[in-house]
């Protein structure tokens, strides 16, 4: 453990997909709250950028990793240009291959570097299919924060500050209107095909909700997902599709001032919680054990396929393997269960 007094500049690295990306920032919210006068820099992706917006001390800086910063040359100079920003530690939270030789780099240069423990024997004891340990696993959100730790920052996730509600753009006002009754949104879709409630479900999940005066907010890209998105809301008067239609900076906004978001196991589901919204997650052939579960949500709000009816659940941490057999453990889930999950928790 590097042990670090007074104020430093620490260099998150964090170069993967959004759902991951999200998951650290409620823990460089709680860092920033408990260490007011160190300063962060988070590099990753130039898309995310909104998604560290606000955070006080946090900067970022985009990592063009298919155009300048492609390759070793361009992962050295990527190096010189963050060596600019006076960077004192390292902490790296993807530890993969571009990560490390950007790790290795600043190591080089004398500077302490720590990286992310994943887990991965836990995680393929999880998913295996003979043999299985069925626990819950460390979640993501802890994994980030033990690499602060290792810095000589402990950060405390178990009470998460309150953030102050924004009001929406007018361009998002324009597009959904204002709102007056009980808005949820929906996120329909995820990466793999295994992690995707079956359409005809979810329809009669929507169904029943909008008979219950709620309106809904559907959520995705894609053109595919766009014109079956667009299907639903023209059959749907309580129903409106903004995907295609707002800046992912408006995205967030609007996922600011929901009641609540349904998603998959999916990026969607993270930067819901990150917005502090209820978020209820619904699980295929992955599991919250695995520790992707969205933070400081109830478990309750994990609606998992059935595992005494497939017990090789989770086939995998990421839905990209699926068994035999395991296409339609989603169908496990009622809609009628769903509906009262919401329900329920609106009310609470």
């Amino acid at each position: 453990m590097f042990f670090v007094l007074g104020s430093n500049h620490i260099l998150i690295i964090r170069l993967s997909a959004m759902g991951d990306v999200a998951m650290s920032v409620p823990v460089i919210r709680a860092f920033t709250k408990q260490y007011p006068n160190c300063k962060i820099t988070i590099v990753s992706k130039p898309f995310l950028r909104p998604l560290f917006d606000g955070i006080p001390n946090v900067s970022f800086f985009a990592a063009e990793v298919t155009k300048k910063h492609k390759g070793i040359m361009g992962l050295f100079r990527l190096f010189l240009e963050l060596k600019k920003q006076k960077i004192t530690h390292i902490a790296d939270f993807h530890n993969v291959l571009r990560s490390k030789i950007l790790r290795a780099l600043f190591y080089l240069s004398g500077k302490p570097c720590v990286y992310i423990d994943k887990g991965r024997a836990e995680k393929k004891a999880l998913t295996r299919s003979k043999n299985k340990i069925f626990k819950q696993l460390k979640t993501t959100h802890h994994r980030y924060a033990d690499v602060l730790h290792k810095l000589g920052y402990p950060v405390d996730l178990s009470k998460p500050f309150t953030l102050e509600k924004k009001l929406i753009s007018k361009n998002s006002i324009t597009i959904t209107g204002l709102k007056e009754n009980t808005c949820i949104g929906i996120a329909p879709f995820a990466a793999f095909k295994s992690k995707i409630y079956p359409m005809e479900l979810m329809e009669q999940v929507i169904e029943k909700l909008t008979s219950k005066g709620v309106k809904i907010v559907l959520f995705g890209g894609g053109k595919k997902e766009i014109s079956i998105l667009n299907a639903l809301e023209k059959k749907y008067s309580n129903v409106q599709n903004i995907a295609g239609k707002m800046s992912f900076n408006e995205e967030l906004e609007l996922m600011r001032s929901l009641d609540l978001m349904i998603s998959m196991d999916s990026g969607n589901a993270h930067l819901a919680a990150m917005q502090q919204i209820k978020t209820i997650t619904l699980w295929g052939v992955t599991h919250p054990f695995a520790g992707f579960a969205p933070f400081y949500q109830p478990i309750k709000y994990c609606l998992v396929s059935d595992v005494n009816k497939y017990p090789k659940i989770p086939t995998s941490v990421y839905g990209n393997v699926v068994y035999e057999g395991y296409e339609d453990v989603m169908k496990t889930i009622s809609p009628s269960h769903i509906v009262k999950v919401v329900m329920d928790a609106l009310e609470d």
